[in-house]
């Protein structure tokens, strides 16, 4: 998400030894081929408002577009005004030798606190944006973005977010945003422009993994 383009959703691929995937709304995305550039099958994002799971055509945002082969492809979560994700940074995204570039760990932490307001059903553009780095993170590190809802005035959205290491739990770095949810209007032709749907999840699946710590 940037502050002059709504966020769109991500898309994640569950593909069995065949090949084939076991989610019936997975679509195969336009002039794309199986390999590792481009997945074979493109399913909605994870983002349940309340027991219903929100479906979006695949996209190419850079941080959750399946779309982008450059992209970061984020795998994200939603429920309840919060938001994860887990990933490892190739060394395509590094900054210093070894290191993750600061802007891309900017781009994790607005996407999870996009997503997270996502979730409560808003659709909103980044006002605010500010990060503190605590530590370097080296690529191919196995980190996790978490983002939350602090606090709604109106149109304005108040987040916080982290990201840590997963195989530590030390915090990384952490960042704090404000955002302002697009016009009712708007958000209905976003809608309408993703083509998004929603379906009635299935019962015991509506719950964020156990692992994910909540405690900003």
């Amino acid at each position: 998400m940037t502050s002059e383009t709504p966020t769109a959703g991500p898309a994640t691929t569950d593909r069995s030894t065949d090949g084939s995937t076991d989610d019936p709304t997975a679509e195969t995305a336009p002039g794309a081929t199986a390999g590792a550039d481009v997945p074979a099958t493109l399913a909605s994002p994870d983002v349940l408002i309340g027991s219903r799971r929100i479906l979006l055509t695949p996209h190419n945002c850079f941080a959750c577009g399946q779309l982008n082969v450059h992209g970061l492809r984020l795998d994200l979560h939603a429920r309840s005004g919060r938001c994860w994700t887990e990933l490892s940074l190739p060394e395509r995204f590094e900054g210093w030798e070894g290191i993750a570039h600061g802007g891309i760990i900017c781009t994790i932490l607005d996407e999870v606190m996009a997503w997270a307001i996502v979730g409560e059903d808003v659709w909103g553009v980044t006002a605010r944006l500010q990060v503190e780095f605590k530590r370097p993170i080296p690529v191919g590190a196995l980190i996790r973005g978490e983002g939350w809802i602090v606090r709604r005035r109106r149109r304005w959205l108040e987040t916080g977010a982290r990201i840590v290491d997963v195989a530590s739990g030390g915090e990384l770095a952490t960042a704090t945003a404000v955002y302002v949810a697009v016009p009712e209007e708007k958000q209905r032709e976003l809608k309408d422009r993703y083509a998004y749907r929603m379906v009635t999840e299935r019962a015991g699946e509506a719950e964020l993994p156990e692992k994910v710590d909540w405690t900003p």
